[in-house]
């Protein structure tokens, strides 16, 4: 049985993803040809929108050809970042940063850059001559190749 070939679908898939203002996060195609294409934006993905992206990819896709299974779905909220896009698209809101080396970091994305990223993280210390603990407010540069993953703090008010 043939493979699919990934650029094959990522050129159906953008076709779609230009015209609903979405982005392309991943695709992944097993060796049975199971296809699983993620998508994101900066609004949020509907239903209709992988519908869309999904119908464009299996109607330039022949059957006869080659077997094939299509998911097309967005990225769950508790899914680490894969790539720069989202990581843009979440400046501003809270994350959660594995480093390599196990640290964890809780804080608020201020900067993305095409190699790192700057979060500002607010801890509660003991100050020297202070009875009380102060906050201390720190921000940090992690280049991308120290981190392990990154992931969106999901907070219900």
């Amino acid at each position: 049985m043939p493979m699919i070939s990934k650029k094959k679908i990522e050129t159906l898939a953008q076709e779609r993803l230009d015209e609903i203002g979405a982005f392309l996060v991943d695709i992944n195609i097993d060796e049975h040809n199971k296809i699983l294409v993620e998508i994101d934006s900066d609004t949020g993905v509907s239903i209709n929108d992988c519908v869309s992206v999904s119908r464009n990819i299996e109607h330039n896709l022949d059957r006869e050809e080659e077997d094939f299974e299509l998911t097309v779905t967005s990225c769950g909220l508790n899914k680490p970042f894969k790539i720069l896009r989202q990581y843009q698209k979440n400046i501003g809101k809270e994350v959660e940063v594995s480093t390599n080396e196990g640290k964890q970091l809780q804080g608020t994305l201020l900067n993305v850059s095409p190699d790192s990223i700057t979060i500002e993280t607010q801890t509660k210390e003991k100050i020297e001559g202070k009875k009380k603990k102060q906050l201390i407010t720190k921000q940090h540069h992690i280049n991308f190749d120290d981190i392990k993953q990154t992931k969106l703090i999901i907070k219900f008010k």
